[in-house]
């Protein structure tokens, strides 16, 4: 998905917002922001959301340092865990658990330091329950699942895996896989990285693991490259608005997401808030 001019504004929101979390001064954050700016201004905005953020990111660590998300993170997966024993509960007592699971797992896409400033999990995830997915799509999965072997997961958020991890629980209840999964190569924003996924369990399930770019290290999700970790999986879910905006050129995805902008709500063809289970 091309960037759209309201993404530049968002993308100099989200470094004002990092450098906050980093109680960063104002004067800091003016030399921060005009670098962005002029390097925002100097390079092609003909690429995807993600690429032109990984730009910006980069130069706000270059200033500060380290990752000014990771007490968030931390808080973040330590919330979720704390409603993994009750979410579980309700799936395994629901009529379908694994349609159940997925409306829990699109539910926790809520986690987005990125795009939101508020948010209530336990209210999200308990309207994702009740709210309805495209039956031709799980129908769909519920097929390609049964002919699957493998599965290439893009995982988004810390926090979010939480939920995540909960659905591949029931993945195997339906059989067994090989499971990839795929996270950031490094800090960027509240994006799971392979340190998060190890400190929920998720380790325990997959058997390889994969790098998107975080502006330095791994590769770009519409990258030759990525495409190939497509192609040689039989079944692909991506999570987020983020991985949808970087892979919606490759086909054959199952995409789990909260639509968060009017951008991707565009693109799309939903509102802004709706919870999408779709296949592109």
């Amino acid at each position: 998905m091309q960037a759209e001019p309201e993404c530049i504004p968002c993308i100099q929101r989200q470094i004002i917002k990092a450098c906050r979390f980093s109680n960063v001064n104002n004067e800091s954050i003016d030399l921060i922001l005009r670098q962005v700016m002029s390097s925002l201004l100097s390079m092609s905005w003909n690429k995807t959301p993600p690429e032109i953020a990984h730009v910006a990111h980069s130069i706000l660590r270059s200033h500060i340092g380290g990752d000014p998300y990771a007490e968030i993170k931390k808080k973040s997966n330590d919330e979720a865990l704390k409603l993994y024993y009750e979410v579980r509960k309700i799936v395994e007592e629901s009529k379908d658990p694994l349609k159940t699971a997925i409306k829990i797992a699109i539910g926790g896409n809520i986690i987005d330091f990125g795009a939101m400033v508020e948010f209530d999990i336990r209210e999200t995830l308990k309207n994702a329950i009740k709210s309805d997915v495209d039956e031709s799509v799980y129908r769909s999965f519920l097929q390609d699942l049964k002919n699957s072997k493998t599965i290439l997961y893009f995982f988004d958020n810390a926090g979010e895996i939480v939920f995540d991890k909960l659905l591949i629980e029931i993945l195997f209840e339906y059989g067994e896989y090989y499971i990839s999964g795929v996270v950031k190569g490094g800090p960027i924003i509240n994006d799971a990285t392979e340190e998060d996924l190890n400190y929920v369990g998720l380790n325990k399930y997959i058997d390889t693991i994969y790098y998107l770019s975080n502006g330095e290290v791994g590769y770009e999700r519409n990258s030759p490259e990525v495409g190939k970790w497509i192609a040689n999986h039989d079944l692909t879910i991506s999570k987020g608005q983020g991985n949808y905006e970087g892979l919606s050129e490759w086909a054959g995805i199952y995409y789990l997401l909260m639509v968060k902008c009017p951008v991707v709500a565009k693109s799309i063809g939903a509102n802004v808030g709706d919870l999408i289970f779709f296949y592109k």
